[in-house]
């Protein structure tokens, strides 16, 4: 089956799903608060409509390409970024906050399109590291440099470098599977957000015993369990439009969703350390683009070196 076919089912397999869904907030809608708002089913009806937005820009990113997608992760990451720095309160100094947006941002993803693996593995963990700190040194300011240096060189990580590993995916010389590396990026996508849709709604029905209460009173162990199975199962069930056989699709779908889950627990305890509920709140219902990309953002690298160590030559 070529791309174009399994991306068009793909796409029409998760277009179905939010028909459905769309449906079925349209119903509760007018049947329970047809008279006014209505908290439960208002916030329901508007992560519907950016779910259809997000999956919207996702299909027309594949449309146009590799490129096309390196430019929608590049764009992703710039706007995350920014969410990360207004809600931690990154350093202030002008020069080292130019150097993480206009050059070590876009040379990650010019350096995955481009294709430089020895070097994009590297570059922010390594040189970006490094310099950036010095920079900040060089300013003469000490107060609190620790606490400056690692906000800057962690919202890094996370906003770019791991969120890179996303499009890195095009790039995998896969046996057998050449010309399809698109797919593996919506598999990703799709199952990492499955799982966190997932949790949320094992949490709403079974939830009792909060993993963090401190940091997430919502993520409970229940909705973790079974939001993970769960989604596992689907990414098990999705195997066809991957490399992958049933039982290691399972297996990286279970891990993938794993990391997500703790990478959105790593994220809460950021946001619960600077006071904010969410990241930002482009997307309606969602927050800002880091609340859905957190768990993506953790699961993307893992996947990554997962699929480049055991499927390719």
């Amino acid at each position: 089956m070529s791309l174009p076919t399994q991306a068009t089912l793909l796409f029409a397999g998760v277009g179905g799903v939010l028909v459905v869904a769309t449906a079925i907030g349209w119903s509760l809608k007018r049947r329970v608060a047809a008279a006014g708002p209505h908290a439960a089913i208002d916030n329901l009806n508007a992560r519907i409509h950016a779910w259809w937005v997000m999956v919207g820009v996702l299909a027309v990113a594949f449309w146009l390409g590799a490129w096309g997608v390196i430019g929608l992760f590049a764009l992703l990451s710039a706007v995350a970024l920014r969410e990360y720095t207004r809600v931690s309160a990154m350093p202030p100094e002008r020069i080292v906050q130019v150097l993480a947006y206009a050059v070590a941002l876009p040379m990650q993803y010019l350096l995955i399109g481009i294709d430089w693996y020895g070097l994009y593995s590297i570059f922010i963990p390594v040189y970006a590291f490094l310099v950036l700190p010095i920079t900040a040194a060089l300013l003469g300011d000490g107060t609190r440099f620790l606490e400056r240096a690692a906000k800057t060189q962690w919202g890094l990580m996370i906003c770019v470098f791991c969120i890179s590993h996303v499009p890195a995916l095009m790039l995998l010389d896969i046996p057998g599977f050449e010309g399809r590396n698109l797919l593996l990026i919506a598999y990703l996508v799709l199952v990492v957000q499955a799982s966190d849709v997932l949790q949320y709604v094992w949490g709403k029905l079974a939830g009792r015993h909060p993993v963090a209460p401190r940091l997430s009173p919502s993520k409970t162990v229940e909705g973790a369990v079974g939001g993970i199975l769960s989604a596992t199962a689907l990414g098990a069930a999705l195997h066809g439009v991957t490399p992958f056989t049933p039982a290691e699709a399972a297996a990286l779908s279970f891990a993938v969703c794993l990391m997500g889950f703790l990478g959105g627990l790593v994220m809460s305890a950021i946001k619960r350390d600077a006071g904010a509920k969410d990241w930002g709140s482009l997307i309606e219902g969602h927050g800002g683009v880091l609340d859905r990309l957190d768990s993506v953002a953790f699961a993307a690298p893992v996947y990554f070196h997962l699929v480049r160590y055991w499927w390719t030559p």
